[in-house]
């Protein structure tokens, strides 16, 4: 059986787990939502021109983050189209890199 003192921290671990839980799920206002788009959406972007084809992009990544594009993602930031690159490099560390995906222009290296 359980001691008194193992039955009220287990009380309090579960109550801390039930009302800090849910917190973690929620996105807060400082998080951005970005949803990714499917292949027919992206086609339909660039047709109409809100985003500039995925070859573009890659020549100007060439020069900030050289290496093998392993992944690439079109995808909708609340305010803006954006690229979502992920790219491996000779050295091995992995660099994601964020770009405009109207101006084709190199947001971020991380």
């Amino acid at each position: 059986m359980f001691t008194a003192m193992e039955v009220v921290r287990l009380a309090l671990v579960t109550l801390a787990l039930f009302l800090l839980g849910p917190l973690s799920a929620v996105p807060t206002a400082a998080e951005p939502r970005t949803r990714c788009l499917t292949r027919d959406q992206q086609r339909t972007a660039i047709a109409e021109r809100r985003a500039v084809p995925l070859a573009a992009v890659r020549l100007a990544v060439r020069a900030r983050a050289p290496g093998e594009l392993v992944r690439a993602r079109l995808c909708q930031e609340p305010e803006r189209l954006i690229y979502l690159l992920t790219v491996l490099p000779r050295d091995g560390k992995v660099r994601q890199v964020v770009v405009d995906a109207k101006s084709g222009a190199v947001v971020s290296v991380r």
